[in-house]
This record gives C-alpha cells, sequence and structure tokens, in this order.
C-alpha cells in the first residue's frame, strides 16, 4: 500500500509517501513558511535530484495541493494517479484523555480532536488544518490520524497521576500523558527484536534525546512510565525547554521578573533547557563545541542532561524490577556519544557495560551495539522511523474497511 505520511505544524507540512510493502520512502519533502511570504516546497523523489519550488501557500489547503501536483509531475514525481496514494496517515502529538489508539478520521473523531486543542495549543491546532487540507486535496482518500500519545496509555494509575486534587484529573484531565510515544513504541520494538522476539519478560529504557527529549521504561513491550508529563516541558532540561523543576519556581519567577502566565510559560518552554544554561544556544553540537572549548556553562547544560538520563535509568530499572536493555536515539541520541558515556558511567552494579570504541562509532542507518560483550544490559543505538509506524498503523486501520 502507499501510504502518504504527513506531519503538519503552524507554518509547514512535512510529508513521505512510504511504500509499506517495502518499508521504503518513494519520496518526502516539505511545504515551507505557509501563510507567510516566502512560501516554498522542497521535495526528494527517492534517485531524483532535490526539486524547489517558490511559490505562494495561503493555506494548509494549498500546499496539500501543491504536494499531490509535485508527486504527480512526469519529471520529479513518483506516481501516475493520485489514486495510487491508497491512504493518509497524520502524525498528531496529544491525543488527551480521548484518544488511546490510532483511528480512523471521521467527522466525530474531528469534533474530538478539536477537544485536544487545550492539551497541545500549539500542535493540534496545525494538525487540524493539515487534515483539512488533505481532505480538500484528496477527499476521497481515507485519513487515519496516530498520536504520540497512545503508546503511554497503558501507564498503570499510580505512575501517570499527580499529586494535585482528584478533582483536576476528574475535571480536566490533568495526568502524566507523555509523548514521542510513536519514536518509543518503534525503537523499542527493534530492540526486541534483538533480545530474541518475545516482548514478554523483557524490561527496556528507551531514551529519545534530541532537541525534545523523553526517556520511557518499557516493560513487556508496553510502558509502565515516562518522563514528560501533561505536557512536553516536563522530565529533563532539552534544547530550550527547563524540564522537571519545584513547581514553586514558577510563581517566583513570576513574582520576581513580573511575568504574566503566558510569559511564564513562552520563559520555560523556549529560554531555558541546552539555552538558558549554557548562553550558547538550543543545538547540543553548538553546545558541545563550545565545551571543548573550554566553556564551563557549555559543559555544564550537557552534564546536566547526562545526569538526568542516568537518574532516571536507575529509577525506571528499580519500577521495572530488572533492566535487559538501553536504547539512544533521535538527534542527540543517536549522535552524541559524550553524553551517552556520561549518562551509562557509574552504571556497572547494574550490568551495564559500555564499549568505548563502539560508541565513537560515525553515522549509522542501522542499530550499532554499544555495550561490551560481558555486559549484563545491551546498550544500542537504534535510529527512530515514527514515520514508518505511522504508514504502518495508517496501512493497518484502512485494510479492514
Amino acid at each position: 500500500m502507499k501510504v502518504l505520511v504527513v506531519n503538519a505544524g503552524s507554518s509547514s507540512l512535512k510529508y513521505q509517501l512510504f511504500d509499506t510493502v517495502s518499508a521504503k520512502v518513494l519520496a518526502k519533502g516539505n511545504c515551507e513558511r505557509i501563510g507567510i511570504e516566502g512560501s516554498r516546497i522542497l521535495h526528494k523523489t527517492a534517485g531524483k535530484e532535490q526539486y524547489i519550488k517558490d511559490t505562494a501557500l495561503a493555506d494548509h489547503s494549498q500546499a496539500m495541493k501543491l504536494v499531490v501536483e509535485t508527486l504527480l509531475d512526469g519529471e520529479v514525481g513518483c506516481i501516475s494517479s493520485v489514486s495510487e496514494i491508497e491512504a493518509i496517515g497524520h502524525r498528531v502529538v496529544h491525543g488527551g484523555p480521548f484518544f488511546t489508539e490510532s483511528v480512523l478520521v471521521t467527522d466525530e473523531v474531528m469534533a474530538v480532536l478539536e477537544k485536544c486543542v487545550s492539551y497541545a495549543p500549539l500542535h493540534t491546532p496545525a494538525h487540524i488544518m493539515g487534515i483539512k487540507g488533505c481532505k480538500a486535496a484528496m477527499p476521497e482518500t481515507p485519513e487515519v490520524l496516530v498520536f504520540d500519545t497512545a503508546f503511554h496509555q497503558t501507564m498503570d494509575k499510580p505512575a501517570y497521576m499527580y499529586g494535585v486534587s482528584y478533582d483536576m484529573y476528574e475535571d480536566y484531565g490533568v495526568r502524566r500523558y507523555g509523548a514521542h510515544g510513536t519514536s518509543h513504541r518503534y525503537v523499542s520494538g527493534e530492540m526486541i527484536k534483538l533480545l530474541g522476539g518475545k516482548a514478554e519478560g523483557t524490561k527496556i529504557v528507551t531514551c529519545h534525546i534530541g532537541n525534545g527529549s523523553s526517556i520511557s521504561a518499557v516493560k513487556d513491550g508496553k510502558c509502565v512510565d515516562t518522563s514528560m508529563g501533561f505536557t512536553p516541558l516536563d522530565g529533563v532540561i532539552m534544547g530550550t525547554r527547563c524540564g522537571s523543576i519545584d513547581p514553586a519556581i514558577v510563581p517566583f519567577i513570576m513574582e520576581k521578573k513580573g511575568y504574566t502566565p503566558k510569559e511564564m510559560d513562552t520563559y520555560m518552554n523556549k529560554k531555558c533547557g541546552f539555552d538558558g544554561i549554557s548562553g550558547v544556544g538550543s543545538d547540543s553540537r553548538d553546545v558541545e563545541r563550545a565545551m571543548n572549548e573550554g566553556n564551563e556553562r557549555a559543559k555544564l547544560a550537557l552534564d546536566m542532561l547526562s545526569y538526568q538520563i542516568k537518574k532516571f535509568v536507575g529509577s525506571y530499572s528499580a519500577a521495572m524490577g530488572g533492566l535487559d536493555a538501553i536504547v539512544f536515539t533521535a538527534g542527540i541520541g543517536e549522535h552524541a556519544p559524550y553524553i551517552r558515556a556520561n549518562a551509562l558511567s557509574d552504571l556497572e552494579y547494574l550490568g551495564v557495560k559500555l564499549d568505548e570504541e563502539r560508541n565513537t562509532f560515525g553515522h549509522s542507518d542501522i542499530p550499532v551495539k554499544l555495550s561490551s560483550d560481558d555486559s549484563r544490559v545491551q546498550v544500542y543505538m537504534i535510529p527512530t522511523n515514527e514515520e514508518l509506524v505511522i504508514a504502518k498503523d495508517t496501512e493497518t486501520i484502512v485494510s479492514a474497511l
């Protein structure tokens, strides 16, 4: 089945066209600056040169129309008819308390998705625009929503509840939802294959470490805990996000700086993390470069992340009653040996032995074993593939229609 996977942002629309039989990407691209001056499409069909076209894109409907036209183009495209696209799969960040698994788009589903706006106000409106844009461009093509939060719905209540009054949970759905679930689901599944193929009895910690980062405990193939919470602000420090902090710090800073609630939210999401600690910026590569040049604040930022990852590995091992494997994935997890080595140092008591030479591998598109041969706990870098998971879920649901 040919499935178009769409990830819509407020002013962008990223896409990949999959052949789910071969699991190959036939084409991919991005419509940039939608609704903004200077909009364009960047498109790449497998085996062909990249194609760039500057054109006005007023909204996501126009962007999606352009995507279809580009895929059909005889020179830069890869299909001869729009009917070849048998389904569309959408990445959706937050399903709130309403969605626990992937679902076919219907009018009823769209009405419920509107209720998810308050849980992810920066993401959900963009997703809705993308879904409507696809419907306008390909009205007969079935669409499926795949939620980042769905994988974490297997957590037990003691793991996902907060210590606020119970009515906040009952009335407003205040609880831990997590994020990056599609990535955690993919890499834990790949790790289970490396452990022998049976999910039952496995205990894995998956570390999705990038500009946004989250860590999950996966027992018997199911999520039992995760570091991100009610929003993606919780957990370890990130590129610009503060991660977990004492809640009393929030009113303290608001009073000292005179911040409104919105300004405080912006501060915690946009001005903290690597950027705020190092003073260098949010990109880990820039921060590591500064550390190597002797910048102590840059080193502090990286060491804070490593230390926090180590704490989650230890606590999740306790929560699962043991540990079989640790997986690193995403931009930093796949490319930062310094952070991986620091995060795993002093974990020999858990049975973790990192092979320093293996840990300094170059870029790899396939899983790389990082632990020594005598390590009881297996450590791997596994490149994530969220889009493939979305394509496969979409295929499963549409094939059953």
